[in-house]
């Protein structure tokens, strides 16, 4: 399904018949689905929902329902599609231009003057050649070179329904989820994010606004939605602040919890701000209400002394009732865990019902099903880390660092799954470059290898930018690891969405990482 920017025009068009939708596994895909969904059925609109969580999968959903499937576009769009002549080139014309045309009967002369125009000929068209070609590389390289950019899907949906003056709260919640999950995996920039939360904020005004000199009291099951700045730490409010510290990449790279010294750098952390461990390790909502009451400031001045000075965010959090109080990143979290569970004795697409059902507020035990999960997952990442950097896991390659995780490593079977690895990919590398003292090795990218299938002997390769404080953070991988692939037979798979993210087999690897440093060196 393709929507540009003729979304009202989209949307009248497909209130008319049955439609099919086709859903990617990630969070920012779901909440798109979830406005649709809302949408469609304010309207009576039928449709299919297929979840897909990768090109095979989509194929062949897309032959499945093709009879259905209709490309919806506007006359006068430009696709700017490049003209046939600028891609291909036919072999037959290509054997007229060098092949003679000598008769027997010609005068020397003639055959010189012929030859001379000839050459002359040859060389006009082998400068066209080369202009061809160079052309063709430059389209070729916007073709092939794919990045992630733009608004997150989830506030275009939402755009739609603001236009179509049909927006709800929890449409307005659901765009947001999706908003904050691009920031959580580092698929949009820091200025992007910030602009973004700007856009949103104001709709958020606008559907949460309150007369205060009214007597209108909210009722128990109200739904409310706020802007605040908040702390940096992962799932704090539906955990210890002891184990939020700990397993946030954030504070856990920067104190070197993996270290010795580090647990100390901890510990006087928590001493500056004057918390006892009895308060700072037991659940957050058990906490003394005069703690927890100065808490942001308190922690804030503290990191500030130990040179963490974006410890607070700009974020969105909701209430349902009086009861159930999320930040929009504890929902990223909760779905992100619930969509890659690692039971085996459900299916993708139980995986996938399961967290499109837990962003609706008449399904919390399931979000707090996803909160538990995602604590599990955070946990085993930052063990994970420790694990790697103390047995120097983490190598140079030359064009890049390279570490696998091997068979038999705790919870190893977490990060199979392509958004788990990536996650674990860039914390990683931050606590890497945090801990490093090798200038070079502060600017190299970050390949890693988690197994995927003990029985078929595959591996899961994930390629991640280096972390740079620039916002120009482009991943070549994808182009990479096909070239790589390619240049050496390597058995690999590219069916995931993210193109720096394949399926290798095992016994591949030697050879297209040989391949990959010769080709980024």
């Amino acid at each position: 399904m393709f929507v540009s920017d003729f979304r009202k025009e989209f949307y009248e068009l497909v209130q008319s018949q049955r439609v099919l939708l086709f859903v990617a596994s990630d969070v920012d895909a779901l909440c798109a689905c979830k406005i649709l969904q809302a949408l469609f059925q304010c309207d009576h609109v039928q449709y299919t929902l297929v979840p897909v969580s990768g090109w095979q999968e989509l194929e062949t959903a897309f032959l499945e329902h093709k009879e259905q499937i209709k490309l919806l576009i506007k006359q006068d769009d430009d696709l700017e599609v490049p003209a046939y002549d600028d891609i291909f080139r036919d072999e037959e014309e290509e054997d007229e231009e060098h092949s003679g045309n000598d008769s027997d009967g010609s005068e020397p002369s003639e055959k010189r003057t012929r030859l001379e125009e000839e050459i002359v000929q040859q060389t006009m068209k082998r400068r066209q050649r080369r202009e061809w070609e160079a052309r063709r590389r430059d389209i070729l390289f916007d073709y092939e070179q794919y990045e992630y950019h733009g608004t997150s899907s989830a506030m275009v949906m939402f755009d739609l329904a603001w236009m179509m003056s049909k927006d709800l709260n929890d449409m307005l919640w659901w765009a947001i989820v999706g908003l904050t999950d691009q920031w959580v995996q580092d698929k949009i920039t820091q200025m992007k994010y910030v602009t973004d939360v700007g856009i949103l904020q104001r709709h958020v005004s606008r559907h949460n606004h309150r007369n205060e000199d009214e007597e209108n009291t909210l009722s128990v099951d109200c739904t409310r939605i706020s802007f605040e700045y908040d702390l940096r730490l992962v799932l704090y409010q539906h955990w210890s602040l002891h184990d939020s510290l700990c397993n946030t990449s954030y504070t856990a790279a920067r104190f070197k919890l993996w270290s010795v010294h580090g647990q100390k750098r901890l510990q006087e952390f928590l001493a500056d701000m004057g918390l006892p461990l009895k308060q700072v390790k037991q659940k957050f909502q058990s906490m003394d209400i005069s703690l927890k009451e100065n808490l942001r400031e308190m922690i804030e001045e503290s990191a500030n002394k130990f040179g963490m000075k974006d410890m607070r965010v700009q974020t969105f959090s909701i209430h349902f009732g009086f009861k159930h109080k999320f930040l929009a990143s504890d929902v990223v979290f909760a779905t992100m865990s619930l969509m890659e569970s690692p039971e085996k004795d459900s299916s993708g697409t139980d995986h996938f019902i399961q967290a499109l059902d837990s962003l609706s507020r008449s399904n919390l035990d399931k979000l707090y099903l996803g909160l538990e999960l995602a604590k599990k997952q955070l946990r085993a990442t930052q063990q994970t880390i420790a694990s790697c950097l103390c047995t120097n896991l983490v190598i140079s390659q030359g064009p890049f660092l390279y570490c696998s995780l091997m068979e038999g490593t705790p919870d190893v079977m977490l990060f199979s799954k392509p958004a788990s690895l990536s996650l674990l990919s860039k914390h990683l590398l931050k606590s890497f470059v945090c801990s490093t003292k090798n200038r070079r090795c502060k600017l190299l990218p970050l390949v890693m290898a988690a197994p995927l299938s003990t029985e078929q002997g595959t591996v899961t390769v994930v390629g991640i930018p280096p972390e740079t404080d620039g916002s120009d953070r482009k991943n070549f991988f994808g182009r990479a690891f096909e070239k790589a692939a390619e240049s050496t037979s390597s058995r690999t798979l590219h069916n995931h969405f993210d193109l720096s993210v394949i399926e290798l087999k095992a016994e591949d690897r030697s050879k297209f990482l040989d391949a990959l440093v010769s080709l980024l060196s």
